[in-house]
């Protein structure tokens, strides 16, 4: 036998470099979650065809972007930021001239396939950002700042036209967190914070005036107002617009500390929580497997989050660091907006709960999001003479 035979690496030798700087503490509270996520769509979608199935198979899918993503470093993901951003911005107007109404809403376009160009946008915006700061690192000015805006609320804007209240407030959250990354100072930060806080408490304080017939909310569609007014008094509409929110904090609060057990939820399996598979899967989740239950994936979040921000801190790179930073923040916004619509502190805003709701294009960009983490991560930990260390608090 030549030598070259016994020189040639073995399949599993070939395999293990892919998986080298690989965030394995990352991928722990990802495959919890996504534990997590099996059980409850089995719980709550056995009845609804090929749901746990599917659910399933998306998973896979993501995971298999995540892997061949991270195998892609950061200086290479920055290549395609700008025509990523300028393709998505061009279906979004595409969308707006020519696309599909499907409920009242126009979000698709037929382009061979019918696509969403929006989901497209949840990473092709802060991608974008993050490289118009990396080339004005070191050179940072106001003017900078205002560009980003505007590079940031083009595609808002666009996706809110559609209307899309829920994909647009994602979208604004990914490229406000890289915004704020990159150092945008404090006195800008402040005074629409405190506008902001001050508008909700006028809303609260004014609700009966604001929310009766016949007012008209200019800045917001009508199906936007009844949200709102839905969202602070749902008894106004209890077997309509307040239905959804109401059975929502009902199974909340009938699981109780532990929880009626695994497919026991009397309120999911008698159908009275609505898109239980989707939007409300955290309230069927809830009923079944209580406070400890729901300590348990916030605890999961929590700490993903926590762990992809150290990764951003560890970065080798502007880029990699606002990206890194952009995707945790991605699924803090995820995981709050949704556990807040479905408890009654949120509107109802149609944001998928990640790894748990049903949904193929939100798991797609899970698992893009995941990879480009994971790249970060990896680039750090591949520094030539370095041990790449990333810390762990």
């Amino acid at each position: 036998m030549s030598a070259t035979e016994f020189d040639k690496p073995s399949l599993l030798q070939r395999i293990v470099p892919l998986f080298r700087g690989f965030d394995f503490l990352l991928l722990l509270f990802v495959l919890l979650l996504a534990s997590a996520g099996l059980l409850a769509m089995y719980s709550s979608g056995f009845d609804h065809g090929t749901r746990f199935t599917d659910h399933g198979r998306n998973m896979l899918i993501a995971a298999g972007l995540l892997f061949v993503i991270a195998q892609i470093h950061p200086q290479q993901l920055m290549k395609v930021a700008v025509p990523l951003y300028t393709l998505g911005v061009a279906l979004l107007v595409a969308v707006a001239l020519f696309g599909i109404t499907k409920k009242g809403a126009t979000r698709w376009v037929n382009v061979g396939v019918v696509i969403q160009p929006s989901e497209l946008l949840k990473i092709a915006t802060p991608l974008m950002l993050a490289w118009w700061f990396q080339r004005r690192e070191g050179n940072l000015r106001a003017s900078d700042f205002a560009i980003a805006f505007v590079l940031l609320m083009v595609p808002v804007g666009l996706i809110m036209k559609q209307p899309d209240l829920g994909t647009s407030l994602l979208v604004m959250a990914a490229g406000l967190s890289v915004i704020f990354f990159a150092g945008l100072p404090w006195k800008l930060i402040v005074p629409p914070v405190v506008l902001g806080v001050v508008g909700i408490f006028l809303v609260i304080w004014y609700e009966p005036q604001l929310c009766a017939d016949g007012v008209s909310w200019y800045f917001l569609h009508d199906y936007q107002r009844t949200r709102v007014c839905t969202l602070l008094d749902p008894t106004r509409d209890p077997l309509g617009k307040g239905f959804h929110i109401i059975q929502g904090m009902i199974a909340i609060g009938s699981g109780g500390v532990w929880g009626k057990g695994f497919m026991a939820g009397t309120q999911t399996h008698l159908e009275f929580i609505p898109e239980r598979t989707t939007d409300f899967i955290f309230a069927a989740y809830s009923e079944e497997f209580g406070l400890v239950g729901n300590l348990f994936i916030i605890v999961c979040f929590l700490f993903l989050v926590w762990r992809g921000l150290a990764i951003a801190m560890s970065a080798n790179s502007l880029f990699g660091r606002l990206m890194a930073a952009a995707v945790s923040m991605i699924f803090f916004t995820y995981a709050f907006v949704n556990m807040g619509m479905v408890s009654g502190i949120l509107p109802v805003v149609g944001v998928p709960l990640p790894f748990i709701s049903y949904g193929g294009t939100a798991m797609v960009t899970l698992g893009l999001s995941l990879g480009v983490l994971m790249s970060v991560a990896r680039a750090q930990r591949q520094l030539p003479g370095g041990d790449g260390h990333i810390p762990h608090g």
